[in-house]
Order: C-alpha cells, then structure tokens, then sequence
C-alpha cells in the first residue's frame, strides 16, 4: 500500500502563487507516473498536470504556462507551482500516482482558494 500526502495549499488573492507538494511513503523513483487533479465545488474531478518517468509532461491547456510539475526523487516528492493563479482555479487539489503494476493512488487533496 502506498500513502501520499499533499501539502501546501491555501488562500491567496488572484495573481498569486502556491506550491502544493505531494510526498509518497515509497519511492517514486520507478514509478509511471504521477500528477494533479483537482475538484471545484459542484464540479466534477478534472485532470491538472502529469509527470512521466521519462521526464514528459503534460497540463490541460488552462493552466499551461502558469503552472509547473516536478519531482525531487530524494524526497519521494513531487510538486505543483502554481503562478498568476485565477479564481478558477479554486478546488480541492489531489496527488495521484502510477505505480510500476499500474495500480493507481490517490492523496486526500489539499484545498486551493483563489479570491480577493
């Protein structure tokens, strides 16, 4: 069984920034995958970003060039800069991974507020 826990979100005024960070109770050296989903109240769950072992990213294109996943293998850590952040982009924020098996976990999320 894997644990990931997120950290780091919070409130912020529009244009501001945050980094949520998500840590795994085991390495994620490995691993296939991981990324960022995210569920805004009365929403359904919408994919973020993701990371591949191979170093490739990808984002939905309402956060491209604002937001930024990256991984720190020391640390069994990946990230999520958000920058110029947008009253849309309040939700709760959950880590998600891949493991080598393909099996997925999910984090318990972090809420994000955007608001003046």
């Amino acid at each position: 069984q894997v644990k990931l826990v997120e950290s780091g979100g919070g409130s912020v005024q529009p244009g501001g920034s945050l980094r949520l960070s998500c840590t795994s109770s085991r390495s994620i050296f490995s691993i296939t995958s991981m990324g960022w989903y995210r569920q805004a109240p009365g929403k359904e769950r919408e994919w973020v970003a993701t990371l591949y072992n191979t170093g490739t990213t990808n984002y939905r294109d309402s956060v491209k060039g604002r937001f930024t996943i990256s991984r720190d293998n020391a640390k069994n850590t990946v990230y999520l800069q958000m920058n110029s952040l947008k009253p849309e982009d309040t939700a709760v924020y959950c880590c998600t991974m891949v493991a080598p098996d393909y099996r997925r976990y999910w984090g318990q999320g972090t809420q994000v507020t955007v608001s003046s």
